[in-house]
């Protein structure tokens, strides 16, 4: 596919899977070497390291680069919200957008501090999802259409992709959508969300109990699962994802929704997630379950549960970090410092 193309149906996606690049072999080793020439002990900057040889491999140059930060956050309404399982209407999710469109929002704030641009993709907020107690989310072609849309929304020219989300009740979705992709009981990955009180979290999970029940038909296939049980917000992370990746764009992924939305592809072939980074470890329970499953490690740990990409917007602050390490430090021969001192 080249970007005017458009996926047709999901065969057309999964066929596509085979043909989208690997991180570069010749310029991750390049920046190997280069981590190994640099004033310091070998490994003392930790994560710093590998996450600037991740960059150099997957933008395939010398100097990984973040003049070009784009963070696109999706929103998507949910009809389960007509079973209780938020704090908040779904009129909240309108609200929010134009909160973030006059930059009132917390993601705002980050991507100034960090240097982000911030683009909002709102996705039919008038028409939710339909209540998955009841029915499959979206049709095949309304999924599609919700891929799609995140496909078209990667711009032209971007170093790095930090993905976000907004919407009302995602917090269920993306708690059936795991169960539906790996198992286990609710309760491994059902949380508060926005705040609910014991009596509304027992809600919550037999209400994620009924969809499974209702959709275990799907179960354990992944494009299956994201129809019956996704949001057009996680739909569309998926096609942000894809698009990334056929062109070798790295990806900072942010909380519990988006991860479970990127999930759906880590559940096809784990490698599928090679060109992403993981944010942080959300409050919410089922994050952590998620990564262990997916074999990932987030980047952060801040106790954060608030979604709309704010802790991809820290963890770039970490990746510009470990860039302006790497590409600034002096190697041990400019320097004039001996690389191995002896013990006499």
């Amino acid at each position: 596919m080249n970007s005017t193309e458009y996926f047709t149906d999901f065969d057309s996606l999964v066929e596509s899977l085979n043909t989208f690049p690997s991180a570069s072999q010749h310029f991750h080793d390049r920046a190997v070497e280069r981590q190994r020439q640099l004033t310091k002990p070998e490994g003392s900057l930790g994560k710093l390291e590998t996450l600037a040889i991740w960059l150099a491999s997957w933008q395939r140059q010398d100097s990984p680069r973040l003049g070009n930060v784009r963070t696109l956050i999706f929103a998507g309404n949910h009809g389960v919200t007509a079973q209780g399982v938020s704090m908040f209407p779904v009129s909240v999710t309108s609200q929010m957008v134009k909160n973030f469109e006059v930059g009132g929002a917390a993601i705002n704030q980050l991507c100034k501090a960090y240097g982000s641009q911030l683009s909002v993709v709102a996705l039919d907020l008038d028409q939710p999802t339909h209540d998955i107690t009841k029915q499959c989310a979206m049709n095949d072609q309304e999924c599609l259409e919700a891929v799609n849309r995140g496909w078209a929304a990667i711009p032209d020219e971007v170093d790095l992709l930090l993905l976000g989300e907004m919407g009302i009740g995602n917090t269920t979705i993306s708690a059936a959508l795991c169960q539906g992709l790996f198992g286990e009981e609710p309760d491994c990955w059902v949380g508060p969300g926005t705040g609910l009180d014991e009596p509304g979290l027992l809600r919550k999970k037999s209400v994620v109990a009924e969809v499974l029940e209702l959709h275990r038909h799907v179960v354990g296939k992944p494009l299956e699962v994201l129809c019956a049980l996704g949001g057009r917000e996680q739909a569309a992370i998926v096609g942000a994802v894809l698009r990334a990746r056929q062109r070798s764009i790295p990806v900072i992924l942010d909380g519990y929704i988006c991860c479970a939305a990127a999930s759906v592809l880590g559940a096809i072939d784990r490698t599928l997630l090679d060109h992403c980074q993981f944010a942080h470890c959300s409050r919410e329970p089922g994050h952590r379950k998620l990564l262990e499953k997916l074999g990932r490690e987030a980047i952060l740990d801040l106790d954060l549960r608030l979604g709309e990409g704010s802790g991809a917007a820290l963890a770039l602050g970490i990746l510009r970090g470990a860039v302006a390490c790497h590409n600034g430090m002096a190697s041990f021969k400019e320097a004039g410092v001996d690389k191995k001192i002896r013990c006499e």
